[in-house]
């Protein structure tokens, strides 16, 4: 559709801004301009003011701008072309087709439109007439007043497999095949597709019905049956209430995502009018996306049975790919066996409310969830736990995202994991007082290394990756997890992390082309390093038999990984054994600080071997 800017500029003109803004919100004269309260942020003082001459809106207190059609898709939460095409049919304009294929497939889409709307009427007057009785009992039965059934628009199907296809017989049988209302099974007779079923309908955006929801009453599979996707219905990408729910959520800030139509329904009943529902899918990338053009952290409230977590982690991972930086998922969980309908029946609003406020992070989900999964009782068990969030790690496309998530599961690993202080016991007696023992000498290897072992080790490491790029997705998960303490060579691991990744299809990553991918700002860095003393350590300048040297250079560089990220540790464990004996120096405590040195002279030596030999394994 070609929408040109004169065109669009006229769309513009024929709108009064401060009218259609007032539709949502409450606005008030002020000279030549309107005033509102911000319907993007709280506030009690009005600081959103709309001016109709030069046709936007602004406000001084977050920040919010522009024009009718911004208005529609921030606010109303449209796409573009769906503000567009409404505020264009309340201009009394024709939105331009760029062909006459495109112009057919818009008429055909509209007499889909019609067909659904006449579809949502028929349903509706069977709920009311002599046939839906027992849908009007089920409505009773699960608490829904006629307010919100009027509301919601729920109709009734009759048990027939023809009474709809002869009410609408008018539409013609193949727009209502199209529509998903008939089933058409080879040379057969097309015939109802929902029978005796409660109806709900399912609108877009802009409150228009797409598709229907049927609840079986009585005995029956499936339980719960929808719309098959049609032109006008694709169920990965629509939220059942998104209408309804869009403008909630402004007023909320907040949006809740429940497992089904009925959940949502009873939860707007109970106040709860940002509630939207998947519709009988796994929740996708493309439905998360539409959440977040709602709110930054959407609520994901799925029932408290197997199921319903299992769903719940299954939205997790799939938002950890599209994880921008102020936008998550927050998870709210329920008493086991209870969904939110239920919940708020039998315990009120106030009781799903406290829940809400208990929410939890993602990142707190994943963990929880994996720590669950199994036993991590032994070695191999904890190795493999912490491989599995490695693995949600690397799925995170934000390189500050991901750092972020490995650090927060490196510090509740080893806050989990890590050795507990042993008690202190006094020392058998002694005759005379105690006094430390001196301590050994470090030996030359060790001193070779010195304080600055795990920098003159990062270096070798960061320039072996340079050297062979193809290194870095081998020991994509190891690294992913360590930031060197130089902020250079953290940005420019990361650089390397994301760079690979990117080009991780190609069948080889030359050295000299995988610097300029790095860029400008990370090149002279790399370039020092390939020339620094990185290259003094045996993986960097084995020879001889190439097929032998590769092999000793891999398994070096696996060690030398293997020990910058354990050196730190010991570093901060033996200061603190450091500041426990200048604090209150006995025996048990001296003795930790003495074994940590030992060793921390022993990692030192391994360096130093890395550094002097050309094979230490």
């Amino acid at each position: 559709m070609s929408l040109t800017p004169q065109w669009l500029d006229e769309l513009r003109a024929r709108t009064t801004l401060s009218a259609l803004i007032g539709r949502s919100i409450k606005v008030t004269k002020a000279g030549r301009e309107y005033k509102a309260c911000c319907p993007f942020h709280n506030e009690k003082t009005p600081s959103f003011t709309i001016n109709d001459e030069k046709g936007f809106y602004h406000c001084f207190g977050c920040g919010a701008h522009g024009d009718a059609i911004r208005w529609m898709t921030d606010q109303r939460g449209l796409s573009f072309m769906d503000a567009v095409k409404e505020l264009a049919d309340a201009a009394g304009m024709q939105v331009p087709a760029p062909d006459p294929r495109a112009a057919a497939k818009a008429e055909r889409a509209n007499t889909l439109y019609d067909v659904m709307a006449a579809a949502q009427q028929w349903f509706v007057a069977q709920f009311q007439g002599l046939e839906g009785a027992e849908a009007r009992a089920y409505c009773e039965q699960r608490g829904l007043k006629p307010e919100t059934i009027k509301a919601f628009g729920i109709g009734f199907a009759p048990d027939s497999r023809g009474k709809l296809k002869e009410a609408l017989k008018d539409f013609g049988i193949d727009k209502l095949v199209e529509a998903g209302l008939l089933i058409a099974v080879d040379d057969k007779e097309p015939y109802d597709r929902f029978r005796g079923r409660l109806m709900i309908p399912i609108r877009d955006p802009r409150g228009r019905v797409i598709a229907f929801g049927g609840r079986i009453l009585g005995v029956g599979e499936p339980k719960y049956l929808n719309s098959p996707d049609t032109p006008l219905f694709d169920k990965g990408r629509t939220l059942y209430n998104l209408d309804k729910a869009s403008a909630a959520s402004r007023a909320s800030n907040r949006v809740i995502v429940v497992e089904g139509y009925m959940d949502a329904i009873a939860l707007a009943q109970a106040g709860f009018g940002e509630a939207v529902a998947p519709l009988g899918t796994a929740l996708t990338e493309q439905q998360i996306s539409m959440l977040w053009r709602m709110v930054p952290k959407p609520l994901l409230c799925f029932d408290g049975d197997a199921a319903g977590q299992k769903a719940a982690f299954r939205a997790a991972q799939c938002a950890l790919g599209g994880l921008k930086p102020g936008h998550s998922l927050e998870f709210v969980t329920l008493p086991e066996g209870q969904d939110p309908d239920d919940l708020v029946r039998s315990a009120g609003p106030r009781a799903f409310t406290e829940l809400l406020e208990k929410s939890e992070p993602l990142v707190e989900k994943l963990w929880k969830t994996e720590l669950a999964t199994g036993p991590v009782a032994t070695p191999e068990d904890r190795a493999g736990f912490k491989q599995r969030l490695g693995i949600h790690v690397a799925n995170i496309a934000d390189a500050e995202i991901r750092r972020h998530y490995a650090d927060a599961f490196r510090e509740r690993f080893d806050a989990l994991f890590s050795r507990p202080a042993q008690p202190y016991r006094p020392a058998p007696q002694r005759k005379g007082p105690w006094r430390p023992n001196t301590p050994p000498p470090a030996t030359h290897e060790a001193k070779t290394i010195g304080s600055q072992g795990t920098d003159i080790l990062v270096r070798g490491v960061l320039t072996a990756l340079l050297r062979d790029p193809s290194q870095i997705i081998r020991h994509q998960e190891a690294l992913a997890g360590f930031v060197p303490r130089d902020p250079g060579h953290a940005r420019l691991l990361s650089a390397m992390l994301d760079s690979a990744l990117l080009n991780s299809g190609k069948e080889t990553l030359d050295s000299g082309a995988f610097l300029t991918i790095l860029g400008d700002d990370l090149y002279n860095m790399a370039q020092a390093l390939l020339q620094g003393d990185g290259t003094a350590f045996g993986f960097n300048r084995l020879s001889g038999d190439k097929e032998l040297a590769g092999a000793q250079a891999f398994r070096q560089l696996d060690e030398a990984i293997r020990l910058m990220k354990q050196r730190p540790e010991l570093e901060a464990a033996l200061q603190r054994a450091t500041e426990l004996a200048s604090s209150d120096l006995n025996e048990a405590n001296y003795a930790e600080q003495q074994r940590l040195r030992q060793e921390k002279q022993e990692f030192d030596m391994r360096l130093a071997a890395l550094l002097q030999r050309e094979d230490v394994l």
